[in-house]
C-alpha cells in the first residue's frame, strides 16, 4: 500500500490542508479518481484496496476520515467500519454500488457518518468530506464548552456537553451525526422540520437530492431512541415527540 503526501507548497491555506483521508475501494478507477480530487483539495491522500490492507491502514496512519466503499475483497467495508471504530471513532463516508436502503441504514449502523450512493459527482463527494470534518470540530469544540444542564424530554435524555443520549436512564450509543440530527430536533420539540432543512443544519447541504440520507439517518436513529419518538409528517419532515410520561 502506498502512502501519498501531497505538496505542501500552496495547499497550506485550503481547507483540507493537513487533514488526513483513507480512501478504500477496489476499483483502481474510482480509488485514483478520488483521490486525485482530494489532493487537489489539500488533502494527505492513502488508498487501500481491500478490507484487511484498510484496517490495517487505519490503525497505522490514523485517518481523520474514511471513505469507504461497501464491496471488498476479502471482507467488506462494513466489517471494515466496525473494526477500525472499535479502534478509535473516525468518520466514515460509505460508498455503495447499490442503491439499497438495507445497506445503508446497516452501514449507519456499525458507525458510517454518511453514504453515497454510486455513480456520484466529485464535487458532491468532496463536499460532503469537507461537511464530516467540519462536524467533528464542532463536536471537539462542544465538548470543552460549557453547556447549561442537561435537555430532558420525557424519558430522553440529551447531554450536550459529554454528547451523550439516555432512554429511560439507559445509554444509547449514537454515531456523531445521529447526535447532531437528534439536537436539531430535540430544540424545537414538537416542531416539524422539513428534509431540507435538517440536511441545511446537520450536513451544511442545501441540495435537495440529499434529502434521502435525512431519511435513512432518521430510520436509524428511530430504531435506537424508539420509533415512537420521531413523527413522520408526509410531505413535509420530522418532528421530535415528547410521549405522555
Amino acid at each position: 500500500m502506498e502512502q501519498t503526501h501531497t505538496s505542501h507548497n500552496g495547499v497550506a491555506a485550503t481547507p483540507g490542508a493537513q487533514r488526513r483521508v483513507l480512501v478504500v475501494e477496489d476499483d483502481a478507477t474510482i480509488v485514483e479518481a478520488i483521490a486525485a480530487r482530494l489532493r487537489a483539495e489539500g488533502f494527505l491522500v492513502q488508498t487501500a484496496v481491500d478490507g484487511p490492507a484498510a484496517v490495517d491502514a487505519a490503525e497505522a496512519w490514523q485517518p481523520d476520515l474514511m471513505v469507504l466503499d461497501i464491496m471488498l475483497p476479502g471482507f467488506d467495508g462494513l466489517e471494515v467500519c466496525r473494526r477500525v471504530q472499535a479502534q478509535r471513532p473516525v468518520p466514515v463516508l460509505m460508498l455503495t454500488a447499490r442503491d439499497d436502503e438495507t445497506d445503508m441504514l446497516v452501514g449507519l449502523g456499525v458507525g458510517a457518518d454518511d453514504y453515497m450512493t454510486k455513480p456520484f459527482s466529485m464535487r458532491e463527494l468532496t463536499a460532503r468530506v469537507h461537511v464530516l470534518l467540519r462536524r467533528v470540530e464542532r463536536a471537539a469544540l462542544a465538548a470543552v464548552t460549557p453547556r447549561s444542564g442537561i435537555l430532558r424530554l420525557g424519558e430522553l435524555e440529551v447531554d450536550h456537553a459529554q454528547r451523550r443520549v439516555r432512554v429511560r436512564g439507559e445509554d444509547v450509543h449514537l454515531t456523531p451525526t445521529e447526535f447532531d440530527l437528534l439536537v436539531c430536533l430535540a430544540n424545537t420539540p414538537r416542531a416539524v422540520l422539513s428534509r431540507e432543512q435538517l440536511l441545511a443544519e446537520v450536513w451544511d447541504w442545501a441540495d435537495a437530492s440529499g434529502t434521502r440520507t435525512v431519511d435513512s439517518h432518521i430510520k436509524a436513529l428511530r430504531r435506537k431512541i424508539g420509533a415512537e419518538r420521531i413523527r413522520t409528517v408526509h410531505g413535509v419532515g420530522y418532528a421530535l415527540e415528547t410521549p405522555a410520561p
